[in-house]
């Protein structure tokens, strides 16, 4: 959990803290009060769930914000004066004076190089990276799930008891919300979207701008661009969410992760594009 000293007290956190405050009153408090009320068995049933899935919202979050993403090993260095692992060339980052693992980048943000770095948030202040990737995605999940039935519970009231809205302060804060609302469900949505994406591919948000080039070099000599690192949906999954199918929504179930500087890789018949030849001299 190092690493995450100060971040929990940042202006985005407590922002996206008062969100998730502020959607959840609106939705067990107003919406679903004022549609089933919270004295009937249908109401009581979807508030419960309601507040489940912002408690693994946040209690993910907080996971996210307060772990260290993976800095490289102090012992981790190069075995030959040629270096490369898992097929690749290791760079050298010149701020850090050390090599990096496969995946590493530097952050320019944090100022180190982070493990298996994916990107650098501003909503959690820390860096996305091997270590808490997954409380990451799961934060994404549950913030979507949650966007998600927030919305359908605020339009299915809204449908029902529109004929009682007849005060004008209660018709703008109903537009106020189901806007907030709409546009979270819309932006979290795509974003829980692209995430699955990466996560069954197995492949970072940096490694896919990276790959772009790749797969129009691969495409425009008529070759097939393959990621080294995906080794099948369900292999991927795994070696994200860990083994334990049961404990694949826990975001502190990351017992199966390693060091962060070995991954398995899948045989890459042609050597990619944007891959050099020789490691030697090799920075980056």
């Amino acid at each position: 959990m190092g690493g995450g000293k100060g971040r929990s007290v940042s202006p985005p956190v407590l922002a996206v803290i008062s969100m998730i405050g502020f959607v959840y009153y609106s939705t067990v408090f107003v919406f679903i009060d004022g549609w089933l009320g919270l004295d009937t068995a249908p109401g009581l049933l979807n508030s419960v769930i309601f507040t489940w899935l912002a408690f693994m919202c946040l209690f993910s979050f907080f996971a996210a914000v307060l772990s260290d993403p993976g800095g490289v090993p102090p012992s981790f260095a190069p075995e030959t004066e040629d270096p490369q692992k898992d097929g690749e060339c290791l760079k050298y980052c010149d701020k850090c004076s050390t090599y990096k693992p496969p995946r590493t980048h530097h952050c320019r943000v944090c100022r180190r190089c982070v493990l298996k770095m994916d990107h650098h948030c501003v909503w959690i202040s820390n860096c996305v990276g091997y270590a808490n990737y997954k409380p990451f995605i799961i934060c994404v999940f549950h913030a979507a799930i949650t966007s998600i039935y927030s919305m359908v519970i605020f339009f299915a009231g809204i449908i029902e008891k529109y004929q009682d809205l007849e005060r004008l302060s209660n018709k703008i804060f109903c537009v106020l919300c189901g806007s907030v609302i709409s546009l979270l469900s819309l932006t979290l949505g795509s974003l829980l979207g692209w995430h699955i994406y990466l996560l069954t591919h197995n492949i970072t948000t940096i490694e896919y701008r990276m790959a772009v080039r790749a797969m129009w070099l691969a495409k425009k000599s008529g070759q097939t661009y393959q990621h080294r690192y995906n080794i099948g949906i369900y292999n991927n999954l795994v070696s994200i969410l860990g083994p334990n199918i049961l404990k694949w929504l826990w975001p502190t179930a990351v017992g199966h992760l390693k060091d962060g500087t070995h991954f398995p890789t899948v045989e890459v018949n042609d050597q990619s594009p944007d891959q050099p030849v020789s490691c030697k001299e090799y920075h980056g």
